[in-house]
């Protein structure tokens, strides 16, 4: 058995798990964080993307005494409170999901992508990182459609506090 202990979407956590246990699975069944899927087992899906101290992990394929110590980020911790976080609320506008069921993976590693490119991206660029998630219903156009749309409205909120930022110094 082994004692973890992380901060989870803003919050210490702890708990006791057998050595074996996954990062997905102490997510959904010790903390109840079910956001985070479980899809195939073995790396192949991209369903179970976490951030883990801000970078995308597939959290099957992490223990979780690995990530003790970490900081992770879930779908669940994502959004501001009531207000979506730009990629959530771009897949929402470009109707970039059907089943749902890649859809906290397919954020969580768009997010990631974004933040790795903040020059911006191109539809090459996102189809070929977004090849370690798979969704079997959209056929990825709404999808990468919806993470350029972000990838553009995050830039543009970064220039926009870049300009605040300059201005108050100039002040």
């Amino acid at each position: 058995m082994s004692e973890v202990s992380l901060v989870v979407n803003g919050r210490r956590v702890s708990g006791v798990v057998e050595d074996r246990t996954l990062l997905v699975h102490f997510l959904r069944e010790h903390l109840g964080l079910t956001g985070t899927h479980v899809g195939c087992d073995t790396s192949q899906c991209g369903a179970c993307v976490v951030h883990v101290d801000g970078k995308a992990v597939k959290s099957c394929t992490m223990l979780a005494a690995q990530a003790s110590g970490s900081t992770v980020v879930t779908i669940e911790g994502l959004a501001d409170g009531a207000d979506l976080h730009p990629v959530q609320a771009a897949f929402r506008e470009n109707h970039a999901l059907q089943c749902g069921f890649c859809t906290p993976g397919m954020i969580m590693a768009s997010v990631d992508i974004i933040n790795r490119h903040p020059d911006g991206l191109d539809e090459a660029t996102v189809r070929e990182e977004l090849e370690g998630n798979i969704c079997r219903c959209t056929g990825y156009h709404n999808i990468v459609k919806a993470v350029l749309a972000a990838s553009k409205a995050m830039n543009k909120s970064k220039a926009k506090g870049k300009s605040a930022s300059r201005a108050k110094q100039a002040a």
